[in-house]
């Protein structure tokens, strides 16, 4: 695969650059010689030899390019729409009427050139990524020395770079000193910074903002995310949704068939109605010019490219047209939970104590929770990096433990302040001889009901409290979930291999359909097949990984949070960068939109081409009048295209009556605090 650095983004700049003024200059070329013709045409005194060298002009100009595509398209053995217009143009200075021929050739040419400028505008999502990439990027050593600036392309797994504020990132790597706000938006779509630290990963092409940051490299310059979004984004502009198939399939024979007809209308109208060869002849051609396709040519690829570029700008990835198709008959989502419609990480929800001396017991609660931080200070169990970012959140400073022991499956002992403490689970607390008093043992039957986790903290052989941890919500997954079924979508699942309790938890708050819990990846995705037997289409939103069968299985795959996640990428239909759950809203909201303007473009170009057609062979049309029916259709139809460029994901497509605070900061999962 090759680089995408500056010197590959110069030269797709320079041959779209070509493309477009190509036929702009074109056209230009052709619009001065058809000025200079008409009024040398107007002129009686003028000999009439000199009136046709401008019209040849035109004809010679505009009539190459024509005459170009057309001997290519017959080389494979078919006829394209260049054919028809230049045959209309050939005849039209055949009957005495060279004219008419220059301002068809004109108008094709303009309406070719416009049709590349504004199509050119779908491209540009992929040469901005291009941009994003810095050249160079400042290396340093493992003592932290600068050795330089070098090339982004010569970076190796394993060497580092220093990033200062204000800097693109220059490779994907991971913080190994240093912290600072990222601007991410180019790769995830998120719209705020992200802060990094040491451990943390970063990407090529975001943004320091703030802070100074060591990376070291993971992947070469070829491997980044962005060189694989780059990729995806150009494979899905060559993929083609179903109607451009059909319409692919159905332009060749159409045109021998308009060509056919066309030579019968110059042939039997003289003999059956004693028509003038001549008017027989210069009907034929008006004929042939709005018999021409164009229209619906240009009607599918102007919105699928669209949609797509409007996603990869959002971060929405659509593995070609195809998907982006499918999108729009989506009627059911099967959700995972974790990490999906969650954050996917422990944090303490709720804190208890035991027997508070006066007050609310606040005060308890902090030191409970101060020896919990301290205990588990060292620790690497999942629940500890929760303990320590809520007495971070505090403002607690744990103190460091001392005969400090651990008990793999049950908890940790040790001395805190002189204080003998310990924090656990029910075995734990019978190993220190600690009975745990039925008023916790209610409230932990109720935590544990809405699907949290539990664990005491004790001071010898007395209970003190008790901590109870779960999953939290992302701030728009309710919103969004509503917002789903303002705009369409029957019915909402959630599939997980979590337990009933946390999922049904998740599903309380959300509002969905349906539960599945407690399920192994073949079972997720016999739930998939099952809902595919009772809906138009279901999509199934992962995190790419344990959910790839269940992706695959669906109509639509769709993986979120996907940046630096290889299977997710290679496995969805469509890959989400960030985070958002209002991204599947837009991913369905976007194919929608698109198969409704592919209807509006296929239905109307049709419809016009009939009326013109209807118009033509019966009552007569002037040729010049026809091509601007023509291509003014044609361009309608690429402008109405484009139309999918504008949208957003974010949340002020959410009506306003569901604006609500928690789409901003939701509460914790099963209600506020109980302690």
């Amino acid at each position: 695969m090759p680089q995408p650095g500056r010197t590959t983004s110069r030269r797709t700049w320079e041959r779209g650059r070509a493309a477009l003024m190509g036929p702009f200059r074109t056209t230009v070329w052709v619009g001065a010689a058809l000025v200079i013709g008409a009024l040398l045409q107007w002129a009686p005194a003028e000999p009439s030899v000199y009136r046709w060298i401008p019209f040849g002009l035109a004809y010679l100009v505009g009539g190459v390019p024509i005459a170009r595509d057309t001997w290519q398209a017959l080389r494979q053995g078919r006829l394209s729409i260049d054919f028809l217009m230049g045959a209309a143009a050939l005849g039209a200075a055949v009957v005495g009427e060279p004219l008419e021929g220059a301002i068809l050739i004109f108008l094709f040419t303009l309406s070719n050139a416009l049709e590349q400028r504004a199509l050119g505008k779908t491209r540009t999502a992929v040469e901005a990524l291009v941009e994003l990439r810095p050249e160079e990027a400042m290396r340093v050593g493992v003592d932290g020395v600068e050795e330089g600036r070098v090339p982004v392309d010569s970076l190796a797994p394993g060497d580092r770079i220093r990033v200062k504020p204000g800097e693109r990132i220059a490779v994907d790597g991971t913080v190994v000193e240093g912290s600072g706000e990222v601007d991410q938006s180019a790769i995830t779509g998120e719209s705020v910074p992200v802060r990094k630290e040491p451990g943390t990963e970063v990407f090529a092409a975001t943004i320091l903002s703030g802070g100074s940051l060591v990376v070291e490299t993971k992947r070469e310059a070829h491997e980044t995310l962005l060189a694989r979004i780059i990729q995806l984004v150009e494979e899905a502009r060559e993929s083609r949704a179903p109607a451009q198939h059909f319409i692919d399939r159905f332009a060749h024979p159409y045109t021998l068939a308009v060509v056919g007809i066309t030579s019968l209308y110059v042939l039997v109208p003289p003999f059956a109605l004693g028509w003038e060869w001549s008017e027989a002849f210069y009907r034929a051609m008006t004929l042939l010019v709005v018999a021409s396709p164009c229209a619906l040519i240009i009607s599918t690829p102007a919105a699928i490219l669209s949609g797509i570029a409007n996603g990869a700008r959002h971060g929405i990835l659509f593995k070609g047209g195809a998907v982006l198709d499918r999108a729009g008959a989506i009627d059911t989502l099967a959700f995972d939970k974790t990490g999906t419609l969650t954050e996917g990480r422990p944090l303490l929800l709720d804190l208890v104590a035991l027997n508070p001396t006066e007050g609310d017991g606040a005060e308890e609660e902090r030191e409970i929770l101060s020896l919990a931080a301290s205990l588990e200070r060292d620790s690497e169990h999942h629940l500890a990096g929760a303990i320590l970012r809520a007495a971070e959140e505090s403002g607690l400073r744990p103190a460091a433990p001392r005969d400090f022991r651990a008990f793999p499956g049950e908890g940790v002992e040790g001395r805190v302040d002189g204080r003998t403490a310990w924090i656990g689970n029910e075995v734990m607390a019978r190993r220190m001889e600690s009975r745990i008093p039925p008023l916790l043992r209610g409230w932990t039957a109720e935590a544990t009901s809405r699907g949290r986790s539990v664990v005491y903290v004790g001071e010898g052989n007395r209970a003190l409290g008790a901590l109870a941890f779960g999953d939290r919500l992302k701030p728009d997954a309710a919103a969004s979930i509503r917002h789903l079924k303002y705009e369409g979508v029957r019915w909402i699942t959630i599939l997980s291999g979590d337990h009933p309790d946390a999922v049904r938890a998740v599903a309380a708050e959300l509002g969905v359909d349906e539960v599945r819990a407690g399920l192994l990846p073949h079972e997720k995705v016999e739930a998939i097949q099952a809902l595919s037997e009772r809906s138009h289409g279901v999509a199934m939103v992962g995190d790419g990984v344990n959910d790839a069968p269940a992706m695959a299985a669906a109509s639509l795959g769709i993986a979120m949070g996907a940046a630096g996640t290889d299977v997710a990428i290679e496995t969805a239909d469509v890959v989400l960068m960030g985070e958002e759950v209002a991204k599947v809203d837009y991913v369905l909201h976007l194919g929608r939109r698109a198969r409704r303007v592919v209807r509006q473009n296929v239905y109307f170009s049709i419809g016009w081409m009939l009326l013109l057609v209807a118009l033509a062979s019966t009552v007569g049309l002037p040729l010049s009048l026809a091509v601007v029916a023509h291509e003014g259709s044609t361009l309608l139809v690429a402008l109405n295209g484009l139309r999918l460029l504008g949208g957003t994901p974010h949340p002020q497509r959410v009506p306003s009556a569901w604006q609500g605070s928690e789409e901003r900061k939701h509460p914790p999962l099963g209600g506020p605090r109980a302690g």
